[in-house]
């Protein structure tokens, strides 16, 4: 079995900062890609940003220039630095991971989620 965990939501005002984490565990082989995906109220879950497993990089063009996502291989963690929120950043955001696992089945595997407020 493999789970993910994730840290670092909480309440910021608009133009602060965040800084999530997520740390995959488990009989893990390997993995892909590993990325954020966010569900505000009322809407559909939406990419924020994914990361590949040789380290290149996507983003929603909504966080172009505000999000940096990067990856520790090593740990099996992916982050997402967080700057200049905006109350339109307000969701659950969920970690996602393209897991191989020990045995080489492949499966992709979600966070619990962890809810990002922004607001005054």
């Amino acid at each position: 079995q493999v789970q993910l965990e994730e840290s670092g939501g909480g309440l910021v005002q608009p133009g602060g900062s965040l800084r999530l984490s997520c740390a995959a565990s488990g009989s893990i082989l390997s993995i892909g890609a590993m990325g954020w995906y966010r569900q505000a109220p009322g809407k559909e879950r939406e990419l924020v940003a994914l990361i590949r497993s040789i380290g290149n990089t996507n983003y929603a063009d909504s966080v172009k220039g505000r999000f940096t996502i990067s990856r520790d291989n090593a740990e099996n963690t992916v982050y997402l630095q967080m700057n200049n929120l905006k109350p339109e950043d307000t969701a659950v955001y969920y970690c996602y991971a393209d897991v191989i696992r020990v045995g080489l089945t492949r499966r992709n595997y979600w966070g619990q989620g962890t809810r990002v407020t922004v607001s005054s």
